[in-house]
Parts: structure tokens; sequence; C-alpha cells
């Protein structure tokens, strides 16, 4: 065979590559791990005694325990320096199939076009509007990107435009710990005003007189949302009036605007219990009004239509919610009527309201559903979606008076689209799809699927599944499998760009739709929490079984991905099954479950006794322990581990997956990797800019696609 004058040069440079990520690799086994000081304190609860040997790490300020954070940082880098190139590699690979110059799409509130667009090259958002035409000139709200200039992390949002359109309050944070410096800018004169409002959650609301904002502040120790604020504008912010404190340490509060703008509502609920107040938008010096008085164990959401409110509640065992309508001066349950009733097999998730038509968000069966209906009763439809792996439900919608729906939908292998759809005609508009640039993809080339795994108990557990069409279904493919299971999140099966280096590379990507979520309705989330908690991590092993079963994969190409809650999901699985999986990817994980429910101190924490249950009595503590992954690390043979964290997270603190990281090294056999990498500079959220978290995933990536040989 004729050879090109170029093949045998690009052998050669193969060959010395390969050999010299070989090198270094090989070096890298030479590396020591850091092994953290063992410091016992002594936690005593119920007559039991725990033996915490990284207590101490409880501290961001202590020198040790940051010296131990850069060792762990350092190990991570020096053992994967190998991998680096193929992490730039994965970078420019991913971000190179998202549009730079980007934009979203218009919408209209007030006789504006407000858009939000990215210019090439910048990690941040460009935020804009336009007078009554898309075709007026562009008036520049923010750019974020000169905003973030001088900080390592930032984060704007909240922006609440008063109703004369000449102000708009907004939210920053530099620290990634989600408490958030509101301030305003005069929109006709372009300055920002000097007074800022501190540790809020960076949203606020304008009463209708232009002058008056009400807001949400945090408790500056626990960050818990305590507080409902009034500041007036033209006066120091340490002036302002609190108009609600929440003083039920379990519960937050928040306040906003109804949709017809007559009422601001604030909102104050924990896990199982809602109440709320309203006042008239008029009247920002006048008192407000309970709603309906909180009981416990009912949850409702209140929309205001001409003289109603409109109540979405579990009210009387209404486990997948009912609809309500009330007459607004008469808003306390027993005035209640029924609008929607309570279905046995369909969660009632949502409700949009127009002047015409309200749109109805359902879930049968696992599956999005949007119900239209006229106010009149002379019509009603179900918009048709035919897959079984998409996500579909209302976009931006504020606008009162017209008869156009906006809502998003995409399947797992096809990129999102907002479509606008007509509900008089019953037309719709593709306004936006999603573009994968790179010249590569084709939807047609990936395969989805729906799969069901029996649960020990029984139950049939979901499974969305995605892949490309050559990869081999023999139970030699790698398979990635996601899961969340708490607070009654759903992940849906969505569409992702960046996924797709994972699929290119013979990845099979599955997500568990396990116990603790609500896929399947409300009783499907009731049924993996508190004293049920366990059947979240049951179901997740069910379902890996099952694939393995079905020869999608094999233990020996398996990998498992959780974050946050998910991370105390990914904790508990490797104590159970450690040998079911090749390796784990565990991002901010909820690892040391029952100190940290003890300590009521930090941040999030009394809020979270409806999810997991109160430690501080001896059933749950009990149930907790027996679970809790930092208390149930044993000598095993733990799977190859990759663990992330932020310096400042406000949701999960460090020294969780740190010192989880620090037993397992003490603990485990066998030669199998472990990694702490720790972001210095982020929160629960990772890196911010569009881009920079970019890098983190491929961090990700690179560590399984490694592990399977692919990362040359």
């Amino acid at each position: 065979m004729k050879q090109s004058y170029l093949t045998i040069p690009f052998l050669v440079l193969c060959l010395i590559f390969a050999s010299a990520c070989k090198n270094n690799k090989d070096e890298s086994m030479n590396i020591t791990p850091p092994v953290a000081p063992k410091h016992p304190t002594q936690l005593e609860k119920h007559g039991d005694v725990r033996i915490d040997d990284y207590y101490w790490m409880n501290n961001r300020e202590d020198q040790q325990v940051l010296d131990y954070l850069n060792a762990e940082n350092e190990y991570f880098q020096k053992m994967t320096a190998h991998t680096e190139k193929f992490q730039e590699e994965l970078f420019k690979e991913m971000k190179g199939r998202i549009k730079e110059d980007d934009s979203s799409v218009p919408y209209k509130l007030d006789g504006y076009w407000y858009i939000t667009r990215y210019e090439e090259g910048k990690e941040y958002p460009i935020y804009s509007r336009k007078k009554e035409s898309l075709e007026a000139e562009e008036e520049l709200l923010f750019d974020c990107n000169e905003m973030a200039k001088d900080h390592e992390y930032f984060n704007l949002r909240g922006v609440s435009i008063s109703p004369d359109n000449a102000m708009a309050a907004f939210g920053t944070d530099t620290i990634s710990r989600r408490q958030y410096n509101i301030q305003i800018k005069n929109l006709e004169s372009g300055e920002i005003y000097p007074d800022i409002i501190e540790n809020t959650t960076g949203s606020s609301v304008w009463a209708n007189d232009n002058k008056t904002l009400f807001y949400t502040k945090k408790d500056p120790v626990t960050l818990r949302s305590d507080r409902i604020f009034k500041h007036v504008l033209g006066t120091s912010s340490d002036e302002d009036e609190v108009v609600f404190h929440e003083k039920d340490s379990t519960y937050n509060t928040f306040v906003y605007k109804t949709k017809s703008r007559k009422y601001i509502v604030i909102g104050s609920g924990s896990t199982l219990t809602s109440e709320y107040r309203i006042l008239n938008a008029d009247d920002p010096e006048g008192e407000f009004k309970i709603f309906s008085p909180r009981e416990k164990g009912v949850e409702y959401s209140i929309s205001h239509f001409e003289g109603d409110f409109y109540v979405l509640t579990n009210k009387d065992k209404a486990t997948n919610f009912k609809l309500m309508k009330t007459d607004e001066n008469n808003t306390s349950s027993e005035h209640w009527e029924e609008f929607i009733p309570h279905q046995e097999d369909v969660l009632l998730e949502d409700v949009e309201i127009f002047r015409d038509y309200y749109v109805v968000t359902e879930r049968n069966n696992g599956l999005n559903q949007m119900k239209i209906a006229k106010w009149d009763g002379s019509d009603s439809y179900y918009l048709p979606f035919d897959s079984e792996t998409y996500v579909a439900g209302p976009s931006v919608n504020l606008d009162f008076d017209t008869k156009v729906l906006r809502y998003y939908f995409n399947e797992m292998g096809e990129p999102y689209a907002i479509i606008d759809f007509d509900m008089e005609t019953q037309t719709k508009t593709v306004m936006k799809q999603q573009e994968v640039l790179g010249g590569k993809f084709n939807q047609d080339n990936y395969k989805t699927e729906r799969l069901w795994a029996t649960a020990r108990d029984g139950k049939k557990v979901p499974i969305s599944i995605i892949y490309h069409k050559d990869t081999p279904l023999d139970g030699t493919s790698p398979l990635l499998q996601y899961g969340y299971g708490s607070y009654g999140a759903t992940i849906d099966p969505y569409f992702s760009s960046i996924r797709l280096s994972l699929l290119d590379r013979g990845f099979i990507y599955a997500i568990a739709h396990i116990r603790g979520g609500e896929y399947l309705g409300r009783p499907w989330y009731e049924d993996g929490k508190l004293l049920h908690k366990k059947n979240t991590f049951t179901d997740f092993i069910d379902v890996s079984k099952f694939l393995i079963d079905q020869k999608y994969t094999s233990s020996e190409h398996l990998y498992a991905m959780g974050g946050s809650a998910g991370g105390l999901l990914m904790g508990a699985i490797i104590n159970m099954e450690p040998e079911l999986y090749h390796g784990v990817i565990a991002s901010v994980p909820f690892v040391d479950v029952v100190t940290t429910m003890l300590d009521d101190t930090i941040p999030l924490t009394t809020g979270e006794y409806d999810e997991w249950g109160n430690p501080n009595e001896k059933e749950y503590y009990d149930y907790i322990k027996s679970y809790s992954p930092y208390d149930n690390v044993e000598a095993k043979n733990y799977p190859h581990l990759y663990v992330s964290t932020g310096l400042h997270d406000s949701q999960v603190q460090y020294w969780e997956p740190a010192k989880w990281v620090a037993k397992l090294r003490e603990y485990k056999t066998g030669d199998n990797l472990l990694f702490l990498d720790t972001n210095m500079d982020a929160g629960h959220g990772g890196a911010s800019g569009r881009f920079e978290a970019l890098k983190e995933t491929a961090k990700e990536y690179a560590f399984i696609l490694d592990l399977e040989g692919k990362a040359l």
C-alpha cells in the first residue's frame, strides 16, 4: 500500500505522546496522598457516643484546614496531570458546541422588550431592553462582564423593574454564599445609587408607587431567609422597616407580586407547610393580611385573577394536589371551593393564568402534560407530546392579556426549543431552537429509551436513557448513572450538548427517577423521605443491577454521579454496594448527615427536619445514623472516587466532603483512586461564568474517561 509521507512521523508522534502519558501516569503511582491529622472529638446524643477524628475541619479560617484542602488539591492535580491536555480538549469541545454570541427570546413587559444576550469570548450575560419595538435602539441595563471584572466569582439575580420603568433593583453575590447585596439603578440616568442593602436573597418587588421596595433578608449565621423589609427610595437602608419576621426556624420567607399586579405577597413555608400574606400593591403603607393560617402538613400556593384567588393545595389529603377558588375578600381555607379536583394518578404541578385561558401543568406517569382551558368552559385540550423522554413546561409568560402561551420543549436527544403557541388558533411558532455548533451533531445518531426496573419491594422505577446508535448493548459499554432523589425534585430527561462528549466516546447515560423525587407524583416523594429515605438508595442500586442484567453495562464499566443530596446518595450506595461501581463522582456531597442535622447554627439545617427528620428525636437519630455516609465508612474496597466541593458553599459546608475523604483514606482497602477537589473561590454552584463551569465538568468527564482508557 502506498503510504502518505505524513503517516510514519504521525505514528511516531502518537507513540511518543502515548508513552509520555503512560510515563506521567506511572509517575503518579508514586505520589503519596495527604493524611489529615486526627484530633478526636466526642459527640454524644441519646446516650450514643460517636468519635469524630476530623471535627476540627469545621473552621474555614483555620490555617491547618486550608493547608489540608490545598494539599488535597495538589495531590489531585499531580495525580491527574496526565489528563490535563485531555481536560483542555474536552473543555474546548464542549465550549465549541455552544453559540457564544447568543441571545434569549425577547419577552414584553409594560411596553418594553427584554433581552438577555451573550457576546463572543465573554463569560457573563448582558441585560438590555428595547421600547415598544424590537427595531428600537437597545437600552443597556447590566453588562455583567464589566460588573464581574474585579471578582473571582460573580452572580447577578433578581432584576426587578419598577412599574413606571424608571428604576431597576438588582442583587449581586461576589462570594458564592448566596448572600446578595441589593442596589437600585436609575434607568433614565444610568446612575447606581450608593445605598447597599446587604445579606439578602437578591430578589425584591416594587409597590405600585414606584418608590417602595420589599425584599427578603437572611439570618447572618444560619442564612435562613427570615425577614421581609420595606425600603423607601431616597432613604438609608438602616431606616428600613421590618414588615414580617418568620420566627419559626423551620420556615423560610420570600416576597413577590401577583401576575395581575394587584397584590404584594409574602410567602412563608417549610418542606410540608405553607402560609401567605397579601397587601394591595397600591397601599404599601398598609398591613399585610394572612391569606389562610398555616396548618401543619397543608401546602398551598396562590394566583390572582380578577376578583378571585386560585389556590393550588394538598389540603384534605389531596396528595397530588387540587385547584381551589376563593373570593379575594374571603381567603381563609373555609371559603375555598373546588375548581379542579384531586386525581390519584396525576400530579397537579402548576397553573398559568391569562385573561381568556388558564394552563394547567400536570405530570402523568412521569410525563409532563399541559392542559389549556377557557375560563368560560367552552373548550379544553392537551398539547400533544409523543416521546417518553422529554421535558416541557411554561416559559416566561408575563403578559396577562395575550392569547399566546410560551413554553419550552426538548427531548433527551433533541435540543430545547422555545415555542409560542396560539391558544385560540392552536398553532405554534418555534421562536428559538438551541444550536449545537461544531458541525458534528445529528440527533438521528442518538437513541433514547424509557425503561422500568423492579425495585426489591416490587415498585417499578423509571429510567431515562440515551446512547449513540453505534454503542454496543452487550455489557461492555461504560454507563454513567445519575440520580438525586430528594426534596421532591424531579430530574427530567433533558437534552445536554455537554453530555455529547461522553456519548460520542461510547458512554451510555441514564437518569434514575428514584423515590424521593416527584417523577411519579407526590407519593413517589413521600416514599423516599424521613423514615423511608433508604428507598432512595436501594432504588438507585436496583436500577444499577437492572442495567447490568439487561446488558447495558457491567460493574467494571458502571459509574454513578450525584451532587448535594445526590452526593449523599453516592455516599450511601458505595457504603452499601461498593463493588457494584467502577467509579463515582460526588459533587458537593451532603455526607455528614447526623452531625449537620444536630447543629442548628449551620445554614439551612432547621428547615431540613421535614425532609430528613429531626435527630434530636431518637427514632430519627438512629435511622439517620444507619445511613449517614460519614458515620458508616468501613474497611471496604471502595470504587474510584472523585469528590468536589467549594470553600464558600452555603448549602453543604466544605468540611462534610473534606472529613469524608479523610476518613475514607483511613479506612478504604485496595488502591482505587480517591480525590478531593476544592474550589477555593466558589460555593455550592461551582464556578461562575458561562464557560468556567465547563472546566469543572471537563475534570469530571476526564476522571471517568481515563478510568475507561479513553483519555488519549
